[in-house]
């Protein structure tokens, strides 16, 4: 099976400071891989090269048919296909929750109002809030912000879905809301990638587990890693809970 992304020998640099040396891993469609591990380990850094949110120095990355590190890429055809929810939800608080979901449909796909408010009202009902289509931003808890942002995201019918730390910021009530929308759409078949510090999550939805140590893929494998590890460092990382 083609894999949906495929990340070969990726380096990255910020001036001095060499964060990827040298990733590699592969996501086939319909996985759902947790990228763990301390900060600073180059987690989210692999993540936002997946999307070219920033450049690689060397290697290769293909995603959803898009060779990413080419320079000659259309970003617009890339996140048409790729969908990135981040900890801060970002929503524009002049606009309704409905609004701000179909802004980039209207936009970017040039889709109708009515088209992309019908696919707006799907979303939110996908994540449990079709009652707050006409609510503001500042009138939803974090855990509903962070909803929103995922059901905007899913508005564009992304092939894969990338979740960078989302739960972070929020309390663990607020977390436990989001969550289970990200295992709702593991089960509707969603190929995922998310950097995460859930570690319940990564064993009980995760396909694949990979641990990040010092700008390298350290381990990988199924959930059972996380119960069985084979590295000094990834034993030591789970057991202080991080």
């Amino acid at each position: 099976m083609q894999p949906v992304v495929e990340l070969n020998d990726v380096h990255k640099h910020f001036g001095k400071l060499h964060v990827l040396k040298g990733v590699s891993f592969s996501v086939t469609r319909g996985q759902v891989v947790a990228i763990i591990g301390q900060s600073g380990s180059g987690k989210s850094t692999a993540l936002r090269c997946i999307d070219r949110l920033e450049t690689i120095d060397s290697g290769t990355i293909q995603c959803c048919g898009h060779a990413v590190h080419d320079p000659a890429l259309n970003l617009r055809d890339l996140r048409k296909d790729v969908g990135i929810v981040f900890q801060s939800y970002n929503l524009f608080p002049h606009l309704t929750v409905k609004q701000n979901i179909t802004l980039a449909p209207q936009s970017v796909k040039k889709m109708s109002a009515s088209e992309a408010g019908a696919i707006a009202m799907e979303v939110l009902e996908r994540v449990g809030l079709a009652e707050k289509a006409d609510a503001y931003p500042e009138q939803l808890s974090g855990g509903q912000q962070q909803r929103v942002a995922i059901a905007r995201s899913l508005a564009m019918k992304p092939q894969l879905m990338l979740f960078d730390e989302v739960t972070s910021a929020l309390d663990p009530q607020l977390t436990g809301e989001v969550l289970k929308v990200m295992e709702k759409l593991a089960a509707e078949g969603m190929t995922m990638i998310l950097v995460t510090h859930e570690m319940a999550f990564a064993r009980g939805v995760a396909d694949k587990v990979i641990y990040m140590h010092q700008g390298l893929v350290w381990e990988e494998g199924d959930a059972g890693i996380l119960s069985d590890p084979q590295t000094p460092e990834l034993r030591q990382f789970i057991g202080t809970g991080l």
